[in-house]
C-alpha cells in the first residue's frame, strides 16, 4: 500500500510539472508573441516595459523564465498583474477561493444527498412510475442551462416577486461572509446552491441508478438472496457500497474541476467573487498574470484532488490494491 502511495505522489509530481510547462509555453514562449508586452498591457511605457522583463527574466533563457515564473507562482508568490496597478494576484485568488469552496462544498452536500435519495429509490423500483418520474426529473435538471436558470431564478427573488413572502427572505445578488453573518452567508448562497445542484443531481443519479441496476445481477448479490436477506438490506449494506466506488471517482473529479473555476457562470450570475468570477475579470480585460496565475492553481487542484481520489478507491476497494 506504501509503495502504490509513493508511486501515485510521484506521477502526480510529474502531472504538476507538465501541465506547468505547458500552460507557461502557451502563455510566455509562444512565437512570434511578446510576453513583455502581453503583461504589460496596452499603452505601457518603455520603462514599465524594461522593468517587466528583467523581473520576469524574458532576456535569459526559456528553463530561467520557467523557474522564475514558478518561484513567483508558488513560492515568494509576488506574482504582479500590471493591468491592475501592480496587485498581487496571488492573494486575490486567495481571497476568492472561499467564496468557490463556499458555493461548491453546500451545492456538493445538497446534489449528494438528493443523488443518492433518488438514485436509489429508483434502482428499488425499477420500471414503476416512481423511477419514470424520478428519471424525468433528472433529465429536466440536465438539460436546464445554470446561467439560464440562474438569471431565471435572479428575476423571480429580484424584481417580479421580491415584495411577497415567500421570496422577500432573498438579499441582493452578493457574497456576505461567513464571519460577518452566518445567516447573511446562508441567505445569500442558498438559491446559488440550488441553482448549481440542479444538473448534477439529475447526471448523479442516473449513474446510481444504472450503477445498481447493473449491480443487481452480480454473483454476490444473488448470494445475499438466496442467503435470505431483505431487499432494503441487500440495497443499502452490499449493492449501494459498492456502486459508490464509481460514483466516488465521478465525485472528485466534478468537485475538484468546480473548486477549480468550472462555476464560473453561477457566480458571474449571482455576483459572486469566487476564483470562476476573477477568472471572468482577467479574460475581459486581458490580464495575462491573473490568467496564468488562476490556470495553473485550478490545474493544480484538479490533479491534487484526483490523486486523493485514486488514494480513496484503495481504500475502499481492497481490489484495486496492488499485489504485494
Amino acid at each position: 500500500m506504501l509503495r502504490a502511495l509513493i508511486s501515485r505522489l510521484a506521477q502526480t509530481l510529474l502531472v504538476l510539472f507538465g501541465i506547468s510547462a505547458m500552460v507557461f509555453g502557451v502563455f510566455f514562449a509562444t512565437p512570434g508573441m511578446d510576453p513583455t508586452a502581453r503583461i504589460a498591457g496596452r499603452g505601457a511605457s518603455p520603462q514599465v516595459m524594461e522593468t517587466i522583463r528583467k523581473e520576469y527574466g524574458f532576456d535569459r533563457s526559456l528553463p530561467v523564465q520557467y523557474g522564475i515564473m514558478m518561484k513567483k507562482l508558488f513560492i515568494t508568490r509576488d506574482l504582479a498583474s500590471y493591468a491592475n496597478r501592480g496587485e498581487r494576484v496571488v492573494p486575490e485568488i486567495l481571497q476568492a477561493a472561499p467564496v468557490t469552496a463556499s458555493l461548491v462544498c453546500g451545492a456538493a452536500l445538497i446534489w449528494v444527498l438528493t443523488s443518492l435519495l433518488a438514485g436509489t429509490l429508483a434502482a428499488a423500483m425499477k420500471g414503476r412510475a416512481v423511477d419514470r418520474v424520478i428519471m424525468a426529473l433528472g433529465m429536466v435538471g440536465i438539460s436546464i442551462p445554470v446561467f439560464w436558470l440562474g438569471e431565471v431564478m435572479n428575476m423571480l427573488t429580484q424584481s417580479r416577486y421580491h415584495d411577497r413572502w415567500w421570496f422577500a427572505w432573498v438579499p441582493p445578488p452578493g457574497y456576505v461572509p461567513l464571519v460577518q453573518s452566518p445567516s447573511g452567508w446562508f441567505l445569500s448562497l442558498v438559491i446559488p446552491w440550488c441553482v448549481l445542484a440542479l444538473a448534477f443531481t439529475g447526471i448523479y443519479s442516473r449513474v446510481l441508478r444504472a450503477d445498481l441496476i447493473t449491480l443487481s445481477h452480480e454473483d454476490f448479490i444473488r448470494t445475499a438472496r438466496a442467503k435470505g436477506l431483505s431487499p432494503a438490506r441487500i440495497m443499502l449494506r452490499h449493492s449501494l457500497r459498492m456502486a459508490l466506488i464509481g460514483y466516488t471517482a465521478l465525485f472528485g473529479m466534478d468537485f475538484a474541476q468546480l473548486v477549480g473555476g468550472g462555476a464560473l457562470m453561477t457566480e458571474v450570475v449571482f455576483g459572486l467573487p469566487g476564483v470562476g468570477h476573477l477568472t471572468y475579470q482577467a479574460l475581459s480585460n486581458m490580464d495575462l498574470p491573473l490568467i496564468m496565475a488562476t490556470v495553473m492553481y485550478s490545474a493544480a487542484f484538479v490533479v491534487i484532488a484526483n490523486a486523493l481520489v485514486d488514494i480513496l478507491h484503495m481504500v475502499l476497494d481492497p481490489r484495486i490494491r496492488p499485489s504485494r
